[in-house]
């Protein structure tokens, strides 16, 4: 054993007594077995080197995914070990949190080497999006629609995305023109073409611009374009997770581009996933897994920092619906989907750890929503002064 695991193990198992909300049974290299907490379902965390707990003090929550990726520990209970630690983050002091110098460099290429300007947003979302469509359609639902479905009793996933897109339909104005901001593969889009909207759908990512053209077929106007470039005005703006891409420097010029781009009367409707806004200070001055290795040049806004920016803007919110549990049942079923597809996605071409970040961060998700850290929501944007 190396002194490093040697001065740090003593901390990792005492940071463990006492846990609250779950039952942990720890296995460590040598096959040794220990139990932590009393009460609540039992999860397994097995460490296979302990190389894990020097990820952990140099590079927090972002060195347990890496771990996790680079196979140094492993869990048949992933997501139940993952809402454990983020349910008793408080016992996990000094080790959730990045040394100085790390916290350091991973804020500067979230803030400067990946920023959203026009270029760096193209590069960043298609890091992320043209991993390749015949991927993402091994696990999303028949309809390719990446963002949280709204359930209700006896919904599989897909009718249940298609209730989500009927209620956001259902908010917005009378007018038939609409923007979509961030169309994804097409399934808004081609929602709302059938119900009689005359739909302009816009993406930064090639592959999704490819498919939602096959898709909708003259149905709607597609175009590889940013929204910053988007003119004209428009009786309905919808953007489904969108605005958690943007990066909070470039808040005021979205917010900016909805208000100018929204006719009088008109509706704006955003899905977005949020952080409690108690937890938003602390949130934004720090990176994380996802950040770090899913979505570069992100950050989650909360329910006041969406009204404050929406309020500089000339807009004012006049709808909210939070429906976080829906997306931890949605990550859940796409992690599940995932996992039944590993061979075939391994014959596209992606290897163990490619698989492992992703497993990590739909799990990682799918704990996070379930235990209340993050919430998706659908607001309803006005115009000032215009009645509700």
């Amino acid at each position: 054993m190396s002194l490093a695991t040697a001065t740090l193990r003593p901390r990792f198992f005492s940071a463990l007594e006492g846990i609250a909300g779950g039952r942990l049974l720890l296995t460590t290299p040598e096959g040794t077995r220990h139990s932590f907490g009393q009460h609540g379902p039992q999860v397994d965390l097995q460490i296979r080197d302990w190389r894990l707990l020097q990820r952990l003090a140099l590079r927090g929550d972002v060195g347990l995914g890496e771990a996790w990726i680079a196979g140094d520990w492993h869990s048949e209970t992933l997501e139940g070990v993952l809402s454990i630690a983020l349910r008793n983050l408080g016992r996990f002091a000094g080790w959730g949190e990045p040394g100085r110098l790390q916290a350091w460099r991973m804020r500067l290429v979230d803030r400067l080497v990946r920023m959203n300007s026009r270029r760096g947003a193209a590069r960043n979302i298609r890091s992320h999006y043209d991993v390749g469509n015949e991927f993402y359609h091994l696990w999303l639902d028949p309809g390719m629609t990446y963002s949280s479905a709204l359930f209700a009793p006896g919904d599989d996933l897909e009718r249940a995305q298609a209730r989500k897109n009927q209620r956001i339909l259902s908010r917005l104005s009378q007018g038939e023109s609409l923007l979509e901001i961030g169309c994804g593969w097409g399934g808004f889009a081609e929602a709302a073409a059938e119900r009689g909207h005359r739909v302009t759908a816009i993406t930064l990512s090639p592959s999704q611009k490819g498919y939602a053209d096959a898709r909708l077929d003259g149905r709607a106007e597609v175009r590889l374009q940013d929204y910053r470039d988007v003119t004209g005005r428009f009786d309905n703006i919808v953007s489904i997770e969108m605005v958690e891409a943007v990066g909070e420097r470039y808040w005021p010029a979205y917010f900016a581009t909805l208000k100018s781009r929204l006719a009088p009367g008109g509706r704006a409707v955003l899905q977005a996933i949020t952080v409690p806004d108690a937890e938003f200070s602390v949130y934004r001055r720090r990176s994380d897994f996802i950040r770090q290795h899913v979505f570069p040049g992100g950050m989650l806004p909360c329910d006041a920092a969406i009204a404050h920016q929406a309020q500089k803007a000339g807009l004012r919110v006049v709808g909210s619906h939070a429906f976080g549990q829906d997306y931890a049942r949605t990550c859940r079923i796409w992690s599940e989907r995932m996992h039944a597809e590993r061979e075939r996605i391994a014959r596209l071409g992606h290897g163990e750890a490619f698989l492992r970040g992703w497993q990590f961060y739909l799990d990682g998700c799918a704990a996070a929503f379930a235990t209340g850290r993050c919430d998706v929501v659908q607001v309803e944007l006005a115009h000032l002064g215009e009645a509700a």
